[in-house]
């Protein structure tokens, strides 16, 4: 690079590197060559004095000679910023280990393949961020089938013999210097292993052993040299350790003891002024990536954006994310930069691995060579950026939460001032919980972590719509749980998550129970996202296949599981928070139970057909009906499902284990019910219910196209073409759904059997009624004027006009209000049922009246004032679907 402002520049921190810096003096003196073209403007970070033919060692050492001089002083002419300078010394850094690694394999056994040796990069060389002066941290593996041996030698032995060997070649000392220093400390237990380890060892340790701040050191790993493809094995292999979807506040918890012994440690260093650590100092380096590696652990599980190695990036991208404040991460970010740019001028001096400023002349020396007047200059600019850093990075620290006394007075007296209207009962559970008394309760740190969260949860619980009961609820929580330390730790490091809970164990027995199945579920309602509604079927379909389960059918089982019951409970938690109306959460729980079907239904044709192969011309499809078709489901309903496929009966599929159509899809489709319904590892699915398919419960699971339109058109009984009315396939190709919903639309529009609908339809409805009667007073679904009713008038209507078709019955009733069948009023009455139903279904299963505290949700929820305007509302739209029930039917409504 060469223009005149950039000569003019590299001029001037050329006068400034052979003033202030020995280091940088001495390398001019001795590369006159590079110093002339850096004189004339010309900036070579690729330029050196090396032969190609010297040896390793002579040859990386002038490169590291003469690359240190072109990025020091392009780093003091202001012509490459910190990214340039930290990006240019870490490809080197991995060049000259990639070299060593392959002059050592070579060395011993000539001619062979560099592989089955390899460096993974942890700290800044695997960030990218490497200083003049750091060492390399990298954690060397071997893989024993394919690392190059001499004749007779074990394994073991020679990758030892080739990492001490590239140990020496980088860190050895001449008149030329050196080239790297190599800190090994970082590998598995290094006071007892050898320097190079058996990859399959190392991810056995990873897996089942390693220590929560190994966590926080792999986010910046990076296969960086040797046989990069075997790293990036090693690496994938252990990705679930480092990134969880279960939060572990205990590994943020030991990142901030790190950072507390640091500070002890170096407590000369902590003071801000000359002498200051720039590194390990309050406010300093470490802190910045402290601070975005204890978010990235918190949220990276989950949230892969924020995945990135380099701490600047990080912190910017947790910003994009709303994990972080935008100002933090600004105010982190430019003082970052700027102690990160100082400390290169402090070891720029004399190329010495230190972190800490200077004192007396030595600071005024650092200060010019930056281009400052003095010591007095140079503190006052870093002066800010230290503070802000310090006082973000202190905020994080919570140790200093009050206890609760253990004295059983003092600890009434104490739940009595925190709210708590009866504190006795609510000590003598705390008191339970102390004892030990469940298993999830034995340990010592399950005791410390009780003891830690407890102002937080007594300040949540006494402010719950209903105190006591919420404490009886979590007590039974802590019953079934076989470790409460990480909910604890959860619970104490996101206060606001403890009210939530508070609300949710008060008001949703539903979600209660399946937090009590699945404490990790109260994971995701840490991510802002999850009271937002859930994205449409290709993002949550996405969401589905991701995850690193590869081509195992089993995982992608219990993954989708998973994924599906963190949605289904953030849905219903959005209803407790008042932050959802209930309409928009039921669609939310249709699209995701739909991408289920579609990601399940697609891996379990992908496995069955390793053995059957597929049918030529055939699909499955499947079509939902009821309030699946619909697409307004609730927290607990079933899906009714009808499978169908296309092509010819007759045909057979092509695999290894040939089957016929029928009988092949007729197997596929119980392998995907399954699929959808049996309970895994990871917890149930959905209730599937196929009885609507033709001829009921005596019918076959699948028909074809053909059949299933000759059996509408021709047999089919009302109550089948009533639920044909909220038919909608849900899987299959866009043809196949085509035909199939052409189908549908025909029978809809009259061909089918000429019958009495209005007489067919009240007949059910009183046989339904004396079966299957209300579950209690505020039943909405069954009660007379209830959904039900709803649903069967819209539906007489429908199918005795041939008119207003459409799967969701909301949308239903606009298209026959529009042609003037039904009342414009019946749609507020469909919304406030469903609204009704989708609150109660969470928290009131029963159907009766709930405590006070949850009829003002229930209110809040449906849009009206309290609880008399819930029973009026209730009770005014029953009548008006009554009367429309009466008018459809001919009936005297009474």
């Amino acid at each position: 690079m060469h223009d005149f402002e950039s000569e003019h520049a590299i001029n001037d921190a050329l006068g400034r590197a052979r003033l202030w810096s020995p280091f940088l003096a001495m390398i001019l003196d001795r590369e006159p060559v590079l110093a002339h073209s850096l004189a004339q403007g010309q900036l070579d970070l690729g330029a050196s004095s090396a032969a190609p033919d010297m040896p390793v060692a002579k040859r990386l050492r002038l490169e590291r000679r003469a690359m240190a001089l072109n990025v020091a002083i392009g780093d003091l002419a202001g012509v490459l910023d910190l990214t340039a300078v930290t990006g240019a010394l870490t490809r080197f850094a991995d060049h000259a280990l990639d070299t060593a690694i392959r002059a050592a394999i070579e060395e011993r056994t000539p001619g062979a393949e560099p592989l089955g040796f390899t460096a993974i990069a942890l700290g800044k060389q695997g960030s990218g961020e490497l200083n003049y002066s750091s060492d390399i941290d990298p954690i060397l593996l071997f893989d024993p089938a394919t690392l190059p041996l001499k004749p007779r030698e074990e394994p073991e032995q020679a990758a030892v013999r080739i990492g001490k060997r590239v140990v020496e070649l980088l860190q050895a000392r001449d008149g030329d210097g050196y080239v790297l220093r190599v800190d090994l400390r970082l590998r598995p237990s290094p006071e007892i292993t050898p320097i190079v380890l058996p990859v399959e060892a190392a991810i056995g340790y990873y897996e089942a052993q390693a220590l929560p701040w190994e966590r926080a050191a792999f986010i910046r790993a990076r296969a960086a040299a040797g046989d990069i493809a075997l790293g990036q094995r090693f690496l994938d292999a252990i990705r679930p350790f480092v990134w969880r979807r279960a939060l572990d506040f205990g590994a943020i918890g030991e990142i901030r003891g790190i950072s507390a012994r640091i500070r002890d440690h170096h407590s000369q260093g902590q003071a801000f002024g000359p002498g200051y650590d720039l590194k390990r100092g309050r406010g300093g380096i470490r802190e910045a990536e402290f601070f975005a590696q204890i978010h990235q652990l918190i949220h990276g599980g989950r949230d892969r954006s924020v995945r990135a190695p380099a701490t600047r990036e990080a912190l910017a991208r947790l910003a994009e994310a709303g994990w972080i404040g935008t100002d933090e991460s600004r105010a982190l970010i430019d003082g970052y930069t700027l102690l990160r740019t100082i400390e290169h001028r402090v070891q720029m001096i004399d190329d010495r691995q230190t972190h800490a400023l200077p004192t007396g002349e030595a600071l005024d020396r650092v200060a010019k060579l930056h281009g400052l007047e003095d010591a007095g200059a140079l503190l006052a600019l870093l002066a800010p950026r230290v503070a802000a850093t310090g006082r973000i990075y202190d905020a994080l620290d919570d140790t200093a939460r009050p206890a609760f006394s253990h004295d059983a007075v003092t600890l009434e007296t104490d739940l009595a001032a925190a709210g708590f209207d009866e504190p006795e009962p609510a000590r003598r559970r705390i008191e339970a919980w102390r004892s030990g008394a469940y298993p999830a309760l034995r340990s010592p740190a399950a005791r410390e972590a009780l003891e830690a969260v407890l102002p937080t949860l007594v300040t949540a619980f006494a402010t719950a719509p209903v105190p006591q009961a919420a404490l009886l609820r979590l007590d039974a929580l802590l019953e079934r749980l076989p470790s409460a330390i990480n909910i604890f730790r959860l619970l104490e490091a996101r206060p606001g998550l403890a009210t939530l809970l508070a609300a949710i164990l008060s008001h949703a027995p539903t979600l209660a129970d399946d937090l009590g199945r699945r404490p990790d579920l109260l994971d995701g309602l840490i991510d802002a996202t999850a009271f937002e509604p859930v994205g449409d079927i290709a993002a949550l379909e996405a969401a589905m296949r991701a995850g690193e389960v590869g081509g195992d059918y089993q995982a992608r089982l219990d993954h989708v599981r998973r994924v599906v019951g963190e949605l289904r409970f953030a849905l219903g938690a959005q209803i407790v928070a008042g932050a959802s109306d209930p309409l928009h959460v039921a669609a939310g729980y249709a699209r995701v139970a739909e991408a289920a079907i579609g990601v399940l239904a697609r891996a379990t044709i992908d496995e069955f057909a390793k053995a059957h192969g597929i049918v030529p011309g055939s699909e499955l499809v499947i079509l939902a009906l009821g309030r699946m078709g619909g697409a307004m489901l609730t927290h607990a309903s079933d899906l009714d499902l009808i499978y169908l496929f296309t092509g010819d009966f007759a045909a057979e599929s092509d695999g290894p284990k040939p089957l016929g159509a029928t009988l092949y899809y007729n197997r596929l489709a119980q392998r995907v019910t399954a699929a959808l319904s049996v309970a895994t590892a990871a917890g149930p699915l959905y209730q599937i219910d196929t009885r609507l398919r033709p001829s009921g419960g005596q019918g076959p699971l699948v028909v074809t196209l053909d059949s299933f339109a000759r059996y509408q058109r021709e047999d089919a009984w009302t109550w089948e073409h009533m639920a044909l009315t909220r038919a909608r396939p849900v899987f299959g190709s866009p043809d196949a759904r085509a035909a199939v919903t052409d189908i549908v639309r025909g029978v809809l529009e009259g061909d089918r059997p000429t019958r009495d609908v209005v007489a067919e339809a009240k007949s059910m409805r009183a046989d339904m009624a004396a079966h299957k009667p209300p579950k209690g007073p505020l039943d909405a679904k069954l009660l007379p004027g209830g959904l039900v009713d709803l649903e069967f008038a819209v539906h007489v209507v429908q199918l005795v006009n041939r008119a207003g078709f459409d799967p969701n019955l909301g949308t239903a009733i606009d298209r026959l209000a529009t042609e003037g069948l039904v009342p414009p009023t019946l749609r507020a009455a469909h919304d406030v049922l469903t609204r009704l139903l989708v609150t109660l279904r969470l928290v009131a299963p029963d159907a009766a009246p709930p405590g006070h505290a949850t009829q003002e949700l229930i209110a809040r929820a449906i849009g009206v004032a309290d609880w008399p305007a819930v029973v009026a509302t209730l009770e005014s739209t029953r009548q008006e679907v009554r009367r429309f029930w009466a008018q459809v039917t001919g009936e005297q409504d009474g």
